[in-house]
């Protein structure tokens, strides 16, 4: 790289740090003031969605316009469209179990507790993860089969996400679902097309930055890190642990795929296959 690609490089570096952490401080002062946590949920999507748009900008003396604007249009519509479905979800509830339980082992200030272990974190991790985002937008190469592919893998997650937020959400919202697990469409699949989804979108943004081996040794860590939360983190691990004692849910984990989608494997109950369980 040249003297003003490292320049250019430092200050989307720098500029994305801030901006992350920008919308989760200001995520804080709102949930101190609602007395509600579980806001920062959606401050996750729009805490890509901002950083996606102040690299944009700077990005713009730098990067081949096709590639950035593509890169970071990808993660908006990633970013807003999961905020905006969590914001949903959450209308009309108080904080989230996860949080109370939290806030209730804090040591010390709870505030001060969830500022570290929630806020602040999740703000390094933005940070950490949108690393591919942050480096293709400054790529001078034009869009290559590569990036294409990335771009498509990307718009296989979002519809493995989107879709299968909104099959759950018709679910749950009929009350003749009430006491079911969810097993149709996606869900019959895979148990987390959304997790999926998410890994997908990611894999699929760190292969737009991916033109030189530099930038993709550098930004390996992104997809990498999220897969690891979606799958033994956060994701995956603790939703199953949530639901294992829920009746029917060993029977949905033994016909349906963990993660990777494949066909459902037949049911050995004799009936219809659909557990008696409640939704997720």
């Amino acid at each position: 790289m040249t003297a003003v690609d490292a320049g250019a490089v430092a200050t989307v570096l720098a500029a994305s740090a801030a901006t992350a952490l920008a919308v989760m401080l200001l995520t804080f002062a709102v949930a101190m003031v609602k007395g509600v946590h579980r806001i920062v949920d959606s401050a996750w999507g729009l805490a890509f969605a901002a950083v996606a748009v102040v690299v944009w900008f700077l990005s713009a003396p730098y990067g081949d316009p096709a590639r950035r604007t593509a890169v970071a249009a990808a993660t908006l519509v990633w970013g807003l469209r999961l905020a905006v479905h969590i914001a949903r979800r959450g209308r009309g509830h108080g904080e989230d179990p996860r949080y109370a339980r939290m806030l209730a082992r804090a040591p010390g200030s709870p505030a001060l507790y969830a500022l570290r272990t929630v806020y602040l974190l999740q703000g390094a991790l933005v940070w950490l993860v949108s690393l591919p985002v942050q480096a293709a937008v400054l790529l001078p190469q034009p869009l290559d089969a590569t990036a294409v592919l990335g771009l498509a893998v990307w718009a296989g997650g979002l519809f493995f996400e989107a879709v299968g937020d909104h099959q759950l959400a018709r679910f749950k919202a009929d009350p003749a679902h009430r006491g079911r697990i969810m097993d149709r469409g996606l869900w019959a699949w895979t148990r987390h097309p959304n997790y999926f989804g998410d890994f997908l979108v990611w894999w699929g943004l760190y292969l737009t930055a991916c033109a030189t081996w530099q930038t993709a040794a550098a930004t390996l860590v992104s997809p990498l890190v999220m897969s690891a939360l979606l799958v033994k983190g956060s994701g995956k691990r603790l939703l199953e642990a949530h639901m294992a004692d829920r009746p029917g849910y060993a029977a949905y984990q033994a016909r349906t795929s963990g993660f990777l989608p494949r066909p459902p494997r037949r049911s050995t109950s004799g009936g219809s296959g659909r557990p008696g369980g409640p939704a997720r």
